[in-house]
């Protein structure tokens, strides 16, 4: 399981790179810019969840 979440982790990295490519900063939320941010935002809430996983995965072992 751990490995599977931290290959989220780094997929969600590669689709922010991937995303920022598409961003026009003089139009942010017009177009493709726009689905840009929008997955950007998902990734970071992705990327913050799955932390919050391992970090809760390794209290609860600490705890057994």
């Amino acid at each position: 399981m751990k490995y599977f979440i931290y290959t989220l982790i780094f997929l969600a990295v590669v689709f922010i790179g991937i995303s920022f490519q598409a961003v026009d900063l003089n139009n942010l939320l017009e177009g493709d810019s726009g689905n840009a941010l929008i997955v950007i935002a998902a990734c970071l809430c992705v990327i913050v969840l799955m932390s919050i996983l391992l970090v809760s995965r390794t209290i609860a072992k600490k705890h057994k």
